[in-house]
């Protein structure tokens, strides 16, 4: 008698003995590793809510457990469809520790679950409340390439680094207040799963944190232009 084919499933039943498995990694009847269930999430992978707020010293036991439990050294005697099933949990449970492990990635994440994070987003433009400052960091940037490119007395140059620096420091500090902004509305999103907060409430609230991410990424981005020009200008 062959063995049972091993697939991805929609249902938490044991590809082995057909015993509802509640979508663990291994059956808790017969003992055999699991896939995953389509729609299975990285909170999920760990036995964890969707909440922002984690406890990583739990997080990092939860992951080493896995991590011994699914080696593939386990599996050396198993079928060949077994010893895929370890290769691939083992690597979504890299995947998932990696992520969970950082807080804007765990939001980045979350968004990306109900659709709000997507590759390759048009550009972004500047906040309309730093539309001032990113136009004089702009004229700053073009004035110390010009000046290099001309041969700028080391006055000259002193003083454009001078003022980029300035400007990288004052990004640096916003990037900051912007993360702590995260932060507060991530615990809002704890707060409203904990309450049984409707989906509009919910969805609210993400679209706060979508708002925040984008501002913090065109800001590190900003920050990670301005140290590579004076990076350029040390070389």
């Amino acid at each position: 008698m062959s063995a049972p084919s091993i697939t991805a499933t929609t249902s938490a039943t044991c590809w082995s003995c057909s015993a509802a498995t509640g979508g663990a990694h291994f059956c808790p009847a017969c003992g055999k590793i699991q896939p995953l269930p389509r729609g299975a999430d990285y909170f999920g992978f760990f036995g964890l809510p969707q909440k922002l707020a984690i406890d990583l010293p739990d997080l990092e036991q939860r992951f080493h457990s896995l991590s011994w439990k699914l080696h593939p050294d386990n599996f050396v005697r198993a079928s060949e469809d077994e010893r895929q099933l370890s290769l691939d949990r083992s690597s979504q449970l890299n995947d998932a520790y990696r992520t969970l492990q950082n807080p804007v990635a765990r939001v980045e994440y979350l968004l990306g679950l109900a659709g709000m994070r997507k590759e390759g987003q048009k550009k972004q433009q500047a906040p309309p409340e730093l539309l001032e400052e990113v136009f004089e960091l702009n004229e700053s940037l073009d004035e110390l390439r010009d000046a290099r490119e001309s041969g700028g007395s080391a006055a000259t140059m002193a003083g454009l680094r001078e003022k980029l620096e300035t400007a990288q420091h004052k990004f640096e500090s916003l990037l900051v207040d912007v993360d702590k902004e995260l932060s507060r509305v991530s615990s809002e999103w704890d707060r409203a799963l904990d309450s049984g907060a409707d989906d509009a409430a919910r969805k609210k609230i993400m679209e706060r944190m979508n708002e925040i991410l984008n501002r913090r990424s065109y800001v590190r981005n900003l920050v990670n232009g301005v140290r590579q020009e004076l990076v350029t200008g040390d070389s």
